[in-house]
């Protein structure tokens, strides 16, 4: 992803919810727990049921905003259910399990749903929930991530958006799969993940439905509404190819489609590297306004209009597209974790300049090595655990990515590229912590790699040359003239930092 972004303001207050709420131990009967156990975030997410797909229907208008909507979710308890909660900030009309009315309460963001009764362990479930909502209008603990625009909004964020116009169990732990169907005045597009399967009109409106059949993360489903030129064409693997383009990029159309369009050449490019594509269909959409980041929504990264301010932008594309494996098949299981999916992202922006002779990974490696003076703050945050307010700090990025070159100088070319494409494979569609990568990187590799890890991701200050940290002497100083690429990479990072 790449983005500046203000953190939940309540993650304090989420906190003591999470700890005063204790778990019913499996085979008893008892309440999920009202966070899904994370430390940066104890608030999100959910325990006591697993979600396997979400129904979302929703009428929305632009005109002000206004959504109304009824999402089923099919889910499994996961201990003997007496109560759960559910992520979710608008207003509920009424809630169902398995067909009858339940209770419930809501206090910001927590949906708390009494069944009238209890939900056996392993059992299937569903739960109905009728809502609506001015979804711009709603904020809570400071945050207001929707996202109006003059012709509709964007239901577009990391880590928080679902909230806003679906409830859910808002935790990359528990993915599930998902159709989308959104009524809107026709005239209006709307997009949304993996497949259109069907359109249909009726008094003035129009149903947009979308499916998307691989398991998805909360934060990964996204909805846009308004006006775009959209258009499907057939992509790598003979996939559908998604685009949509706002109808006022103005002169921002050309480098945006130069880039966009490039994507099933990218995904070649990353499946080559990474093995194969992990989902249906792929994509892009760009925005003219209310966006200032660009996030890899699964099938369908969403971009602001700024990254093409100066032309064409492939850095971007190539992140976003690698976050399809590294961030969206495999996803954080927790949100520490977070330097999995942007160090991985940002590394394949290296790995693209060096495939298309605009700087090596060595080159690029020296460049931000040696941009970067050791009493530099950068290197006092670090990737493997920056806390919840650095979890987008450049440092993840792009001292993330130095981490990977680190690796491929100690363990060669051949054994980083095994260590890759095996971790992708054995945890598609899963979630992974540093801790596994780094036992499964010492696994693959025959190699001990202590030293380098903790120096790159755990250590505060700038890591020194050596062959154990897989930093060479010629990363002391930064090239005369640096890798063509950099301009377009600190151009991007910098859009990506608000620096």
């Amino acid at each position: 992803m790449f983005r500046r972004h203000g953190l939940r303001a309540t993650a304090a207050a989420c906190c003591a919810t999470a700890l005063l709420a204790t778990p019913a131990l499996a085979g008893s009967d008892g309440p999920g727990a009202p966070g899904a156990g994370d430390d940066y975030f104890p608030g999100y997410g959910n325990g006591g049921y697993d979600v396997s797909h979400y129904d979302i229907q929703l009428r929305y208008q632009p005109a002000d905003d206004h959504l109304q909507g009824t999402t089923t979710i099919v889910a499994k308890p996961t201990q003997n259910l007496t109560a759960f909660d559910l992520d979710f900030a608008l207003t509920t009309k009424s809630v169902r399990v398995n067909g009858l009315a339940a209770k419930f309460s809501q206090n910001g963001t927590e949906l708390t749903v009494t069944p009238p009764k209890t939900l056996p362990e392993g059992s299937l479930a569903t739960f109905v929930v009728e809502y609506e909502g001015v979804p711009s209008t709603v904020e809570v603990g400071g945050l207001k991530p929707w996202i109006r625009t003059s012709d509709g909004a964007l239901a577009v964020g990391e880590p928080e958006i679902s909230s806003w116009w679906f409830p859910g169990n808002d935790h990359p732990r528990d993915k599930a799969t998902f159709d989308v169907a959104v009524t809107v005045p026709d005239g209006t597009e709307l997009l949304s993940n993996g497949v259109n399967t069907r359109n249909s009109s009726l008094a003035g409106w129009t149903t947009w439905r979308w499916r998307t059949t691989k398991p998805t993360a909360t934060y990964l489903a996204f909805m846009a509404a308004g006006q775009y030129e959209t258009s499907t064409k057939t992509g790598a693997f003979g996939q559908p190819f998604v685009t949509a383009y706002s109808e006022k990029l103005g002169d921002f159309a050309g480098a945006a489609e130069a880039s966009v369009e490039r994507t099933p050449e990218v995904i070649e490019f990353l499946t080559g590297l990474l093995g194969e594509y992990p989902f249906e269909a792929q994509g892009g959409l760009v925005s003219s306004e209310g966006l200032n980041f660009a996030l890899e929504n699964q099938t369908r990264p969403t971009y602001s209009h700024l990254f093409f301010r100066y032309g064409a932008n492939m850095s971007v594309v190539v992140h976003e597209n690698a976050h399809q494996w590294f961030g969206d098949s495999v996803s954080v299981d927790t949100w520490r974790n977070i330097w999995l999916n942007e160090g991985f992202a940002s590394y394949a922006e290296w790995l693209w300049s060096e495939q298309h002779g605009t700087g090596t990974a060595q080159e690029l490696f020296d460049h931000y090595y040696a941009s970067h003076p050791a009493d530099d703050p950068f290197w006092q945050v670090l990737p493997g655990d920056p806390g919840p307010k650095n979890v987008f700090h450049k440092a993840v990025y792009d001292r993330g990515a130095m981490t990977l070159h680190a690796l491929r100088n100690v363990v060669g070319d051949v054994a980083l590229r095994d260590i890759v494409r095996t971790w992708v494979s054995q945890k598609r569609y899963s979630t992974g912590t540093i801790e596994e990568f780094i036992a499964l990187a010492e696994q693959r590799s025959g190699k001990q790699l202590d030293e380098l890890f903790k120096t790159w991701l755990f250590t505060k200050g700038k890591p020194p040359v050596g062959e154990a940290t897989g930093v060479p002497a010629s990363a002391t100083h930064a090239a005369v003239a640096p890798p063509k690429a950099v301009a377009e990479i600190d151009r991007t990072h910098a859009l990506l930092h608000g620096h």
